[in-house]
Parts: structure tokens; sequence; C-alpha cells
């Protein structure tokens, strides 16, 4: 296996916005300053990565521009895994496959409790005047500022940036399907999650507060999506309720111990879900943009 250790001093830039990712990283010793335009006036510095923790993946399971700039914050040593090589990195080292989940689903976590407080403001903002709006202030700064660091920058993702051909991973495996008719529910909002769904055929629906008067439904899936995933890594309640939308509705159940031995008779599957998680964060990464940009402007009236 062709990984790299690599060692970097303080300042010096390990990936850089806008370049392609070809490889990823994993820090060893040291911290790594996550930054939005550096070197430029706007810039903004995101988060400190520390030892244990990744960063680059995304660019490489999407095969997508860096979409920031991580620079050594003091000496550095990480691990360089080339992006090519990501299948026999797995098949060396089967407990990254589940770790690499988890640290995706953590900023999923991390980003949709930012997200979150953003659209909380907007109550704050809109039923209070100007003694309100300044008690908020502090929260608005955060939200503000990665919407100037972004601002001209920020696109919605395609699609197509996770849409497999269902003949591609439908023969692989033996997989655990199960079909339900019009109206089941899969999973409830509230339960533990023990284990992640693949939809094989027909629709899922996914809703906040089901079968309340605030009902919401958040969005539809069908086939090869995957959902409930973050429950499963992360042995949190489930934040929504899962339910078919039409009969015969067929999905695949995966669970943690699942992992390494879908990984050995489906990888299509494991990177699949990957670039499910990968995609689901810089949707949502797209989606707190949008709502920081009309706090902006909400706020500056």
């Amino acid at each position: 296996m062709s990984t790299v250790e690599k060692t970097f001093t303080n300042g010096e830039i390990i990936i850089k916005e806008g370049d392609d990712g070809e490889s990823f990283f994993q820090i060893i010793e040291g911290n790594c300053a996550v930054y939005k335009n550096y070197g430029q006036d706007d810039q903004i510095k995101l988060t400190v990565l520390v030892p244990g923790k990744y960063f680059g993946e995304m660019a490489v399971i999407e095969t997508y521009p860096r979409s920031t700039t991580v620079v050594a914050d003091g000496d550095v040593k990480v691990i360089e895994i080339p992006g090519e090589e990501l299948n026999k990195y797995f098949k060396e080292n089967p407990d990254k496959i589940l770790d690499i989940m988890k640290h995706l689903g953590t900023r999923l976590k991390e980003l949709s409790a930012d997200y979150n407080e953003a659209c909380g403001l907007f109550t704050d903002i809109r039923e209070g005047g100007e003694q309100k709006k300044e008690s908020v202030l502090s929260k608005l700064k955060k939200h503000i500022n990665f919407y100037l660091a972004g601002k001209g920058k920020m696109s919605k993702p395609s699609a197509e940036a996770v849409r497999e051909n269902y003949e591609a991973i439908s023969g692989e495996g033996s997989a655990k399907i199960e079909s339900y008719t019009k109206g089941s529910i899969i999973f409830k909002q509230g339960e533990i999650g023990k284990c992640m769904y693949m939809v094989h055929g027909g629709v899922v629906g996914i809703y906040n507060n089901y079968g309340q008067a605030d009902e919401v439904k958040l969005s539809e899936l069908y086939p090869v999506e995957c959902f409930g995933e973050i429950g499963m890594i992360s042995d949190e309640p489930r934040s929504a309720t899962a339910v078919a939308e039409v009969d015969d509705t067929y999905v695949e159940i995966i669970r943690m111990e699942d992992l390494d031995g879908l990984f050995q008779s489906s990888p299509t599957k494991i990177d699949m879900i990957l670039r499910h998680l990968s995609y689901s964060l810089r949707s949502l990464t797209y989606k707190y943009f949008s709502t920081c940009k009309e706090l902006y402007d909400l706020y500056n009236k």
C-alpha cells in the first residue's frame, strides 16, 4: 500500500482550496487549521483538526475541487492516502471504513446544529426589535462570516455526484432485503438506530413529526439512495421517521458489523455509502450557506 507519511512545519499549506483532490489525509501528530479564502482579506478560520481526524476526503470521494485550505498549525505529521488506492486501503485497513463514516457523520451532525441555529435566528430577529437584534449579534456573526467567506463561490451540488447505475450493485453480495407496503414505517423518530438502509425499489419518505399536526416531509429517496446511516454510526436516536411511500418498496438492511464483509463482497456499495455521506454534507453546506445569506440580508435591512 503506497500510503506516505509526511511532515509539515507551522504555516505550511497541506491542501489548497480549489485544487483537484487526488489524495486525503489523517493527522498523526499536531493540529491543522481549516480556512476559507486563506491569505485573502475575507479569510475565515473554520475549525482546528486534531490527531486522528481526516481531511480532504470529500474531494477524493466525489472527485470534486477542494472546498477549503488546510494549514499546519505548528509541526504536523500526517498519513497521505492516494484516492486511486482507496479500495486497497480499506481492504488492508477494514476498520477505517467505519472511521471515515463516523468522521463524515460527525461533520454532518455539527453542521446540522449550525444550520438549525441559523434557522432559529430568523424568529429572534423578526419578532424582536433593535434590542433583540443586539442580543443575537454574537450568534449571527459566525453565520454571517460563513456567508461572506463563501460569497460568489458556493454552488449547489449536482445529483449526478452520487447517482449510480442500479445494475452495478443489484447482483453483488448477499443483501438482506425487506419489502414494505405503502404507509409502512421503516423506523421512527426517537428510536435508537442499529442499522442503515439502501433503497432497492420503490420510494421512501423522510419526515419530521410524522403523523402530527406539524408534520414536515424532508425528502424522498429512490433506488440506490441511503438513509439511517447517522443513527447507525452514532448510536443516537433517529432524527426523523422513514416511511414507505408506495407498495413494493424494497430496502437493504446494513448493520455496522456487516461493513467489512460488505466491502469484501461489494466494494461498490461502500463507495456509494461514502459518496452519499459526502454529498449529504456538501448539500447541507449549500443549504446552510443559503440560510446564512438570508440572515445577512435580513439583518442588514
